[in-house]
């Protein structure tokens, strides 16, 4: 048997089912991912920042969320593989760089479903009065079980689940934009123990720093569309379209809610709140619409869900069939599934949630996220400095100054993290170690010579090895 031919064997039982979306699908799916986010989480940074030192952190991200965006918009157009960010480190900085670069990204979209499940249970327990490993369970089963019926479907079911979402928003800021005051933003007392406190930064400075991670928390994980490459209609003009699409969009909604909630009802009420936009309508006066919230708040943090099993089974598959992970992982159903990448990060993800330290979750993933942003943008340089010929059918506004401002303020966010909480900064670092050590010790020797990456970019790249 020859090599070419177990290559196409091996090949045969790892290929997802190509063009079922569009670039609206795809913007959708960007959009799903972050959506949760503006719902809840957020507005805790205008309790340790202020208003006014939230603003700022929430400016710095969004600029650092646009530039990787723009990076990101070129890269999977030249690369349109799934693994994103991972498949684009590879390319440029070889194996070792790749999955340094994808265990990060795993870390991220590992953990956030974990933490989002368990804010799932509390908004159910609050609906209906259940909670519970049995809520988290059946949550994971029945979204796990949707993918496995097909990535169409599933899209599709997440774009109606984001929609709603997004009717609540809209409709909060409908009610709550009468209501507006720019003194309620400004509320918050300047602490005596900071120095360099004010009206404006009542906290400082040092308050704007830690309220980084809470700012990225309205854009977290918009990085995922690309993991979508290999199942797009035209992977090259869709992606791009979609990813910058669900960045525009996700902008929008986030400085409805920043604005709002805190205009109506004051920042001090909102940076405490548990449901930010649900406790602004009712002391609005909109009770009956504050319920109505509450509930689409679920699909928001639903949607989020969904998106984040699609993004992490895309991500596994990818690292599992170029072999970083066991090859089994990669294997797809006649329904072209990755079905083992979907269920057994699904079990490990389930078994964090009963832990029920969502909050350390979230921050660990935000520390995954923040390292895995400043791989991606140093890839963007190198790839423009090592390989200048490349195809690239789109290309981002500013180049190499784009992507180096999006590397700098990565690493400014991820060391926001630690400003604020350094036990989940610390103990992403000794999980980043440990999964580090898993390569070098293990998997490197293990690499599979022609996987679909290596033949596209062999095809693509003057048939150069990787």
């Amino acid at each position: 048997m020859s090599a070419n031919h177990i290559n196409q064997d091996y090949l045969a039982k790892r290929q997802l089912k190509k063009g079922t979306a569009g670039w609206m699908l795809l913007a959708g799916l960007g959009i799903s991912y972050v959506i949760s986010g503006d719902f809840a989480g957020w507005n805790f940074g205008i309790g340790v920042a202020g208003w006014g030192g939230f603003v700022i952190a929430y400016a710095v991200m969004a600029i650092m969320y646009i530039c990787l965006v723009l990076s990101l918009a070129e890269m999977s157009a030249a690369i349109p593989t799934t693994g994103g960010g991972y498949s684009f480190a590879r390319q440029v900085m070889g194996p070792a760089g790749g999955y340094l670069t994808g265990f990060a990204i795993l870390i991220e979209y590992a953990l956030a479903p974990a933490a989002i499940v368990i804010f799932i249970g509390s908004a159910v327990e609050a609906l209906f009065g259940i909670n519970g490993p049995m809520v988290y369970a059946l949550f994971y089963a029945v979204f796990i079980a949707i993918h496995l019926y097909g990535v169409g479907e599933a899209l599709k079911s997440i774009m109606v689940i984001s929609a709603l979402a997004v009717f609540a928003i809209i409709v909060t800021a409908v009610a709550l934009i009468g209501h507006f005051d720019i003194n309620n933003l400004f509320d918050i007392s300047a602490s005596v123990h900071v120095v360099g406190s004010s009206k404006i930064l009542p906290f400082g400075w040092y308050g704007v720093w830690a309220a980084l991670p809470f700012a990225m928390w309205l854009f977290l994980a918009v990085e995922g569309v690309p993991l979508a490459a290999e199942e797009a209609k035209n992977p090259a003009k869709d992606v791009p379209r979609g990813i910058i699409a669900a960045m525009i969009f996700l902008l929008f909604t986030a400085v409805l809610v920043v604005f709002l909630t805190a205009g109506a009802v004051g920042s001090e009420v909102i940076g405490k709140s548990l449901v930010p936009l649900v406790d602004a309508l009712n002391l609005s006066g909109y009770s009956s619409l504050a319920t109505l919230v509450n509930i689409l708040g679920l699909a928001g943090l639903v949607a989020s869900f969904f998106s984040m099993i699609y993004g992490y089974s895309r991500l596994v598959f990818a690292l599992s069939r170029a072999g970083y992970l066991p090859q089994f992982l990669s294997l797809t159903s006649k329904r072209k599934a990755p079905t083992w990448a979907l269920i057994i990060p699904g079990i490990i993800g389930f078994t964090a949630s009963l832990s029920g330290e969502g909050d350390l979750m979230l921050g660990m993933a935000v520390v995954g996220a923040t390292i895995s942003y400043a791989l991606m943008s140093l890839s963007h340089i190198l790839l423009r400095i090592k390989q200048p010929d490349m195809q690239r059918p789109y290309k981002t506004p500013g180049g190499v100054v784009t992507s180096g401002l999006s590397l700098i303020l990565s690493l400014i966010a991820l060391t926001g993290v630690y400003a604020y909480d350094p036990k989940a900064f610390l103990c992403t670092i000794i999980l980043y170690v440990i999964g580090a050590l898993y390569y070098f010790l293990y998997s490197k020797n293990r690499l599979v010579a022609k996987t679909a990456q290596e033949e596209l970019m062999l095809k693509w790249y003057n048939n150069e090895k990787i």
